[in-house]
């Protein structure tokens, strides 16, 4: 019952104060509670894959390879997930916490509110073997066109630890006594734990001459339960009482901004570009346009920008979701008759034309 007044809350249904309320009506907390399950990762993924419907040629092999990315790493936190729904274990678990203070910001895949620590939890679903040296240096080997490949990447050690200087900076920013700062700064990292997670099983990880500090830090999906009690039981903390914790994971809470990020953004020049050279060569085609007069300056090249602006307003998305420039013009350009002859251009499949085909036909066939 718990569960579900928590998601009435994150769908706005109820407010903060009534959720509180709700809480103290619970005696104790036994099970993994998730106060923030969502993630906005699959609406960038759904973004990208309405791009990749209408981007040209050049452009959908690069977005092709941001998806299966992007794809991969949903996967890896759905496996993070699994394990700590079925740990059986009292805690909250918040799900992608974007964090921005003083011009700094965090992506925090999981961070885990126990009793006696709170755990930050990088997930990581990387294909390839993965090689540790005694620098912290993270190598990546894997098969790419029958050839052994070897690269660098980012150490999610350090991504982590960013994280947590920056939890930690709010921490002690909030605190107004110079003693209560101090104390807070000494115990910081006896509460706040970082823990980098493989999600990918057939990873294979060599930490042969990694440091030891960088070995405590780095688990495989499953052996991340084992790993909390570990951390748990070691702990030398006093154990807090439910109604703190639902208190401290409502502070962290507090904190997440929606990501404003936008997948697609890098490519708007591309495609901007790509529609700019088609303009021309499709203006110069169109042998009944006026030479006085530009494809952009025609009635019907103005009603269907027209009409692309207010439903991309309505349905908070990018005009060229619904059809970029180039495709607008081949619009013009075919004058199609019937649903089926949009299909035949580029971009327009059965969904894109079940939702705007009809109303396209309506605006051609007044300049027919």
């Amino acid at each position: 019952m718990l569960v579900l007044f928590v998601i009435l809350h994150n769908y706005g249904i109820i407010n903060q104060s009534k959720l509180s309320m709700i809480i103290g009506l619970f005696d104790k907390l036994d099970r993994p509670l998730f106060m923030k399950e969502s993630s906005e990762a699959q609406a960038q993924l759904d973004q990208l894959k309405e791009l990749y419907e209408i981007a040209p040629d050049h452009i959908k092999g690069k977005v092709e390879q941001d998806i299966k990315m992007l794809s991969y790493g949903i996967r890896g936190e759905e496996q993070i997930a699994f394990e700590l729904k079925n740990s059986f274990m009292p805690m909250i678990i918040l799900h992608d916490l974007h964090i921005e203070y003083e011009g700094l910001s965090a992506q925090i895949d999981y961070l885990v509110v126990t009793r006696k620590v709170f755990i930050v939890i990088e997930c990581k679903n990387l294909y390839g073997n993965i090689e540790v040296n005694n620098n912290g240096e993270f190598i990546r080997t894997f098969d790419f066109g029958g050839r052994k490949l070897r690269e660098g990447i980012y150490s999610p050690i350090t991504q982590n630890q960013r994280h947590l200087d920056l939890l930690k900076k709010i921490n002690l920013d909030r605190r107004s006594n110079f003693l209560s700062k101090k104390i807070a700064e000494m115990f910081f990292y006896d509460w706040y734990k970082s823990i980098v997670v493989l999600a990918n099983p057939k990873t294979i990880i060599n930490m042969r001459y990694a440091k030891k500090e960088v070995k405590d830090q780095i688990i495989r999906g499953d052996q991340l339960v084992e790993y909390i009690k570990k951390l748990i039981k070691e702990s030398k903390n006093p154990q807090d009482s439910d109604k703190a914790l639902y208190a401290l994971a409502e502070n962290f809470l507090g904190l997440h901004t929606p990501n404003s990020k936008d997948y697609t953004e890098k490519y708007q020049a591309q495609i901007e570009k790509t529609d700019a050279s088609a303009t021309k060569d499709i203006a110069e085609t169109i042998t009944e346009t006026p030479s006085s007069e530009s494809l952009e300056d025609t009635p019907i090249y103005k009603d269907l920008r027209q009409f692309r602006s207010e439903r991309s307003r309505e349905e908070k998305v990018k005009p060229y979701f619904l059809y970029n420039n180039a495709q607008m013009e081949e619009l013009i350009k075919r004058m199609p008759r019937s649903l089926d002859e949009i299909k035949q251009i580029s971009g327009f499949g059965d969904v894109k034309c079940q939702k705007y085909g009809v109303e396209i036909l309506n605006i051609i066939d007044k300049y027919r």
